[in-house]
């Protein structure tokens, strides 16, 4: 289903999970390497870098949100966070806050994570690919091929390659909160974005998406994180 997957790590201290995990992950075709601390994780990563990470929080010794935390801090490997079936969700909230990609809840079933990882690999195969795709959200539609944004009356609307950057982040995770520190690196992938403050780049997208930039309902402030994409997004 996916080409040219790579391979992916499994971070887990409990050793029939991982090795359950694994197993089924490459019965599905997905090269798949365990890792059951921070020294075995740091081995893989200073090799070929994963196509993506499956990371417990919980790791006896070790803080999957610190691991988390200082993978972001160098990569932007795509990473889905695992946690325990606890009533709490902190944890998963803090996770996305600092970048996982996605979340599951133990016990979860084997399917779901394989859906789950696909699901992953694919918003990645497809952000990495230029010439084709794009995404469509309220009647907007934003094209890959040309860096096109066309609104409901498919009427093309002008951006900065800041905006499109911003942009692009956002509709890569739609209706989840996403921190200034990370849509800032994530509009750095042009050497001439400069601008220190992602509320100004968030200001200017609102102009062009909102019908009332001050009642957002496309973009909205999340307190003490950053912003979400409140609006469902369909890739094409």
């Amino acid at each position: 289903m996916l080409a040219d997957v790579g391979h992916i790590v499994v971070v887990d201290d409990d050793p029939s999970l991982r090795q359950m995990v694994i197993r089924y992950l490459e019965d599905h075709n997905i090269p798949t390497k365990p890792a059951s601390n921070r020294t075995e994780l740091n081995r893989h990563l200073a090799g070929t870098v994963p196509s993506l990470i499956i990371l417990d929080l919980r790791l006896g010794q070790d803080d999957g949100l610190d691991l988390l935390r200082e993978i972001r801090s160098h990569s932007d490997v795509p990473v889905i966070i695992t946690t325990g079936h606890r009533a709490d969700e902190i944890d998963r909230i803090v996770g996305l806050e600092l970048g996982a990609d996605d979340y599951i809840v133990k016990p979860f079933s084997l399917r779901e994570l394989l859906a789950r990882v696909r699901a992953v690999l694919g918003r990645v195969a497809r952000s990495h690919d230029p010439e084709r795709g794009g995404y469509r959200f309220d009647g907007w539609q934003l094209e890959r091929r040309g860096q096109r944004l066309l609104d409901h009356s498919a009427r093309p609307v002008s951006l900065s390659k800041g905006e499109y950057a911003l942009l692009l982040a956002f509709l890569a995770a739609p209706l989840r909160p996403l921190s200034r520190e990370h849509l800032l690196q994530a509009t750095r992938i042009h050497e001439d974005i400069f601008d220190r403050s992602i509320d100004v780049q968030v200001l200017r997208l609102r102009r062009k998406l909102e019908i009332n930039p001050r009642t957002p309902r496309v973009i909205q402030t999340v307190r003490g994180v950053g912003y979400i994409f409140a609006l469902p997004v369909e890739p094409f």
